[in-house]
């Protein structure tokens, strides 16, 4: 087992902190995967950019006592979620995740073999259930979907989701969810989900999922909920102005080397040219396509659904 060397020390001369409150498991944090994805783009290198897991489905949360209506129920649900993102949902939902912690686990230890191998892993996780409609709510099942991801060693990565530190690096970021800043208790707008924080089981409150904390020596903004790409870029200018540069579009066939997985709106946003690239991989939804390069197609869970773009 390797780990790779350290982030540049550049890094940490950064004064400019983001940080995504999130779960892999969430349909609203998936619909927000075009608008996250350009913005990463367009703060490459000048921000240090932070997930916390907020563990949206816990231990302590009680078993459905109908679980195929329970399922039914949360299927529409993120139907209509899906109907406001354009976000590819799974054609079946097997069932409602029993717990967020596996996959949380999971994606926390990725981040310990660099940004680009645990933002793939993650993207894997969410594909899990709103791609497969086989939530990954097992260790067995997170560490499944992320077999084949490039770069990824698989031995490294269950050591650490299996060690104390990373689980106390979970709960950490669980506790600091639940500790939202007083702008997100009341939150209005005309999104459909503006991300007015959510009030827990004891009473307290955790941000709504997804919810972008920006923070600098000289302030912070925070932009909860489901918002438009613009949003995001006006709290960064506020507090930075000049920091955000506009990403360039690559052309289809570079943007899907660079990201391996692509839905309609990740295309349309962050892609300039006639679509497809040749050699991509079609993998069909309940809500619109999502589209793989060929060398992800071949290590996915997916692999054997889809069938290769036209040439």
């Amino acid at each position: 087992m390797t780990r790779p060397p350290d982030r540049p020390a550049v890094e940490a001369e950064v004064e400019v902190e983001v940080v995504e409150y999130t779960d892999p498991l969430c349909p609203w944090a998936w619909g927000s995967e075009p608008v996250f994805r350009r913005l990463r783009a367009a703060l490459a290198g000048r921000v240090t950019w932070r997930r916390a897991y907020c563990v949206l489905f816990d231990h302590d949360d009680d078993p459905p006592p109908d679980p195929a209506a329970e399922t039914a129920w949360y299927a529409r649900y993120v139907e209509d979620i899906s109907g406001h993102t354009r976000a590819p949902r799974a054609l079946r939902l097997s069932r409602v995740a029993a717990s967020s912690w596996p996959s949380s686990l999971v994606a926390k230890a990725a981040e310990r073999q660099g940004d680009e191998v645990s933002g793939r892993v993650l993207r894997r996780l969410r594909e899990s259930v709103f791609v497969l409609g086989e939530p990954a709510d097992t260790r067995a099942l997170a560490e499944a979907a992320v077999r084949g991801v490039p770069g990824l060693d698989r031995e490294l990565l269950a050591a650490d989701a299996a060690s104390a530190s990373v689980l106390e690096a979970v709960r950490a970021d669980r506790a600091e969810a639940r500790r939202p800043v007083p702008g997100v208790l009341s939150v209005h707008g005309g999104s459909p989900h503006p991300g007015a924080a959510k009030e827990t089981a004891d009473g307290g409150y955790r941000y709504a999922l997804p919810t972008l904390l920006v923070r600098t020596p000289a302030g912070s903004r925070v932009v909860p909920g489901w918002r438009p790409y613009e949003e995001y870029a006006s709290a960064i200018e506020e507090l930075s102005p000049g920091l955000l540069t506009e990403p360039l579009r690559p052309a289809p066939s570079d943007a899907l080397a660079r990201y391996r997985s692509l839905t309609d709106p990740e295309r349309e946003l962050l892609t300039d040219g006639p679509w497809p690239p040749s050699g991509a991989v079609r993998v069909e939804t309940g809500n619109g396509p999502v589209w793989l390069h060929p060398e992800e197609a071949a290590t996915h869970p997916a692999r054997g659904r889809g069938a290769p773009a036209a040439p």
